[in-house]
């Protein structure tokens, strides 16, 4: 990628420009600053570290005399300045390499110690330009990718009237995802959903990747669409207020910040159940297929054979190999996708409804101060398809990112047949083995899901997950329907 030219007029900018790099660097990234003194390269730094610790009032000593400063912030930052350096080999008593191993490394006066510096460094070269300045980024193509993505939001948001907000880190997820939240003057925090379109991968089966084999949301327009379908049901989703539906950038309304975990991260009863209340009553509405979109319409895909099946197909690819050391042979396969679909046989005649798919505490926001089910803030549903209601029921009351005990798991469980059956027609029995054969399948997939995090997108902390995704899969092959599949795991190893 060619080196990106940005001219900053005033010290606003600079400082802008600080918040926008923020949010584009990450934990290995080294960002020397070159420029003469006072060009702005200090400027650059404070704003940059202000921003990543959300501290305006932040106190950034220059390292001048110390060499450098080290921030514990959210991502570690450790600011240089090599203007004393006396040779290069001080960088590492400096502890150079530790930091930019555990996070970002700024670097000012970087021709001190140019040979020691990383090759696949960033460099913003300054220069005078009038009151302003001119910074040329060059360097790792990467980070640089990154930095324009950042650069494209700040320009989305002078282009919607918010050039003058302020752009704080919210949170990323498992996915591509990332989500910030946006201050402007006087206005109430908004949230920035950056969710560029996914490139395809690896074909796996009919000429089709795994995002689309497993319907997947490849850009922003089903969000849109399911947020306002769930709103226009009389359920509680973000507003989406502005949008580049072809660059992949929402801003929507920001619902709050409680969830349903306490303080120490355990379950608040009361918000699970009236979070499984609002679900209950969210299934019991009738499917709207497809939503218009400005000038496209979003179909909702059904969760069908091959959908369930490339997802469970994740304990076969990832799990098993990691836990034994060995692929699976040609016949264990056969045999798996073959209880499978046994399984998936006797889902067709189950209740199918909206299915929200990631329906559990990372997802949902509490409202206490709202009523009804606008105290449920529904925020993650992009993936959503029609399917058997017993999945998002499985998705709650066996949460992937909390241990829930079997007295609550009853409780809703007991709560959402109550809700149904006063709504009409519920068929209980077969909803209830829909919830375990649907728990077998979600937690089939995220024991793989965990596994591919680790080894292939270097997220080793979701593998913190995996005991409690093996508890709730030996409660989901309780029910006699799961016999196949239970003997099947018990073959294999893996129970």
């Amino acid at each position: 990628m060619q080196a990106l030219e940005l001219t900053l007029k005033d010290e606003a900018a600079t400082i802008k420009l600080g918040e926008d790099l923020a949010l584009a660097l990450k934990a290995g990234d080294c960002l020397a600053l070159s420029g003469d003194l006072g060009a702005g390269k200090s400027t650059l730094a404070r704003a940059f570290l202000r921003a990543m610790a959300d501290d305006e009032a932040l106190e950034v000593p220059s390292p001048t005399f110390t060499l450098v400063q080290s921030y514990e912030l959210r991502i570690p930052v450790a600011h240089f300045d090599l203007y004393r350096l006396a040779d290069v080999s001080e960088l590492d008593e400096l502890g150079f390499d530790e930091a930019l191993s555990e996070g970002i490394c700024l670097v000012e006066w970087p021709e001190n110690a140019l040979a020691a510096l990383p090759k696949s460094r960033l460099t913003a070269t300054f220069s005078h330009l009038g009151d302003g300045r001119i910074v040329t980024l060059s360097g790792d193509a990467a980070a640089l990718l990154r930095i324009e993505r950042s650069l494209a939001i700040r320009a989305f948001l002078l282009e919607r009237g918010f050039g003058h907000a302020k752009r704080r880190h919210l949170s990323g997820d498992a996915s591509a995802r990332a989500y910030e939240r946006i201050f402007a003057p006087g206005e109430q925090a908004l949230i920035l959903m950056d969710s560029a379109r996914h490139k395809p991968g690896p074909i796996l089966q009919d000429g089709k990747y795994y995002q689309q084999l497993a319907h997947l949301a490849e850009d922003v327009i089903p969000f849109v669409a399911i947020a306002r379908d769930i709103r226009e049901k009389g359920f509680c989703a973000p507003n989406v207020y502005e949008s580049d539906l072809d660059a992949g950038i929402l801003l929507i309304e920001d619902l709050g910040s409680d969830g349903i975990l306490d303080a120490d991260g355990q379950p608040i009863a009361e918000r699970y159940l009236e979070s499984v209340r609002a679900l209950a009553h969210l299934h019991a509405q009738p499917v709207t297929r497809d939503i218009s979109v400005g000038s496209v319409t979003h179909h909702i895909p059904d969760f069908d054979r091959t959908a369930m099946k490339i997802e469970t197909s994740l304990l076969i690819d990832w799990y098993l190999p990691w836990k034994r050391g060995e692929k699976a042979s040609d016949a264990e396969r056969h045999s798996y996708f073959a209880v499978w679909d046994q399984l998936i046989d006797l889902l067709a005649s189950s209740e199918k409804k909206l299915l929200l798919r990631d329906f559990h505490s990372p997802n949902i926001i509490w409202r206490g101060e709202r009523s009804g089910f606008d105290r449920i803030g529904i925020i993650d549903f992009q993936d959503s398809m029609i399917g058997p209601t017993a999945y998002d029921v499985a998705s709650i009351t066996q949460d992937a990112r909390v241990t829930i005990q079997p007295e609550l798991r009853d409780a809703m469980l007991s709560l959402y047949c109550s809700e149904r059956n006063a709504l009409g027609t519920f068929d209980e029995p077969t909803f209830r083995r829909d919830w375990h054969l649907m728990s077998a399948q979600r937690n089939c997939k995220l024991v793989g899901i965990w596994v591919r995090l680790m080894q292939r997108d270097g997220k080793p902390f979701y593998m913190k997950h995996m005991p409690r995704t093996f508890s709730y899969l030996e409660v989901a092959l309780q029910h006699e329907a799961l016999a196949p599949l239970r003997d099947w795991c018990i073959k294999a190893g893996i129970l």
